[in-house]
């Protein structure tokens, strides 16, 4: 499935997609704060492609004017994502590569999958994170309409072999049909 917005589609990752992957994955700035470790190669971001971001609802950020993806988003359900969820809940995650930031990309490829989300797979809520310290992802979830849920301390994020404090936000499917 492919999703266009104004500036962005949102596809399904390939091979093809290594080395531009790559290029934003392997910046420190990006990863670890999000809890998985850089890329450490073109070959790396396609093992990435092929076993993380080939899962379903999982799409690479692509801009329409250059054709080249700069992020992620994915839609994940319960025992996908990071954070336990109920069966009708999905949980989002995005990133966007570093020279990216600030433009509004996170939040417009968002608000076209979350539309998908209620329309077409009739989720009741999605949940979105964010570890301490991520104030980028904290403002972006803020701009999607995510609101402050609860707390979580000492959550293990294994890919980078850390135990942090993570904040969840929610978007109820009554909180996103008010907005529309």
């Amino acid at each position: 499935m492919t999703f266009e917005t104004e500036r962005l589609i949102l596809r399904p990752w390939c091979d093809a997609d290594a080395e531009a992957l790559y290029h934003y994955a392997c910046d420190p700035q990006v990863g670890p704060i999000a809890g998985w470790p850089p890329h450490t190669s073109a070959e790396n971001s396609l093992e990435i492609i092929r076993t993380v971001l080939s899962k379903p609802e999982t799409y690479a950020i692509v801009l329409k004017t250059t054709n080249e993806p700069i992020g992620s988003i994915g839609l994940m359900r319960n025992g996908d994502g990071i954070y336990p969820i109920g069966e009708t809940e999905l949980e989002l995650g995005f990133w966007v590569g570093v020279p990216h930031w600030g433009h509004g990309y996170a939040p417009e490829a968002s608000h076209r999958l979350i539309q998908y989300a209620f329309e077409q797979l009739n989720v009741t809520c999605i949940w979105c994170g964010y570890y301490d310290g991520n104030l980028k992802s904290k403002r972006a979830q803020e701009k999607i309409g995510f609101t402050y849920h609860h707390t979580l301390e000492n959550v293990e994020v294994p890919l980078v072999n850390d135990i942090r404090t993570a904040h969840m936000n929610i978007l109820t499917r009554k909180d996103w049909e008010e907005k529309q």
